[in-house]
């Protein structure tokens, strides 16, 4: 069974740094792609960044290009997503995903919390 923890949310100051982690395990396919996705009160859930399992490829949301970089150890099947030059508007719930290419199935973490506030 697919699992998914994250870690390293929390409170930080306009301008400031979070780096959040998440280790995947539970699985041996090895085609499957690793988002972030994020979702502020009353919004809805919106993809922040992905990375191919190979971490060959990324893809960013305009809103944190140049701020966000997402990373992967493949080894140790983890993700992390570093975030910089955090804004208020960053404030929300992350989730970290895994998709499963061919059965376009998707795994969800249980979420962390981070909010940018003076």
């Amino acid at each position: 069974q697919v699992q998914l923890v994250e870690s390293g949310g929390g409170l930080v100051q306009p301008g400031g740094s979070l780096r959040l982690s998440c280790l995947a395990s539970g699985f041996t396919f090895s085609n499957y792609l690793m988002r972030w996705y994020r979702q502020a009160p009353g919004k809805e859930r919106e993809l922040v960044a992905s990375i191919t399992a190979t971490g060959s490829r990324t893809n960013y949301a305009d809103s944190v290009k140049g701020r966000f970089t997402i990373s992967t150890d493949n080894g140790k099947n983890t993700v992390t997503l570093q975030m910089n030059s955090l804004k208020p508007e960053d404030t929300a719930v992350y989730f970290c995903n895994l998709y499963q290419w061919v059965v376009a199935r998707n795994y969800w973490g249980q979420g962390t919390q981070v909010t940018v506030s003076s």
